[in-house]
């Protein structure tokens, strides 16, 4: 029998969660200025970065897709920009 980690995809929802963690914390670095943003929404900009990145391509390039889309977003919803 499949352990259940396996089953349900959990250590690769972890893992994601824990790269998207790197992710957000290394593009609002790489943002410059102060941000008007918590910790919590640039994490969840990580996490949504690497879940991009991950749908288009993976690997290397797509760490580093992810940190160029997590700029992205860090500087959208740090100036406070309304879609």
């Amino acid at each position: 029998m499949e352990p259940f980690i396996a089953d349900t995809g959990i250590g690769r929802i972890i893992g994601l969660i824990i790269v998207g963690l790197i992710v957000g914390a290394l593009a609002r670095l790489f943002h410059p200025g102060r941000d008007a943003m918590g910790l919590g929404l640039t994490f969840l900009i990580g996490v949504a970065a690497v879940i991009l990145a991950g749908i288009l391509i993976g690997g290397v390039l797509g760490f580093i897709l992810a940190i160029v889309i997590g700029v992205g977003l860090v500087a959208r919803a740090g100036t406070g920009a309304r879609p």
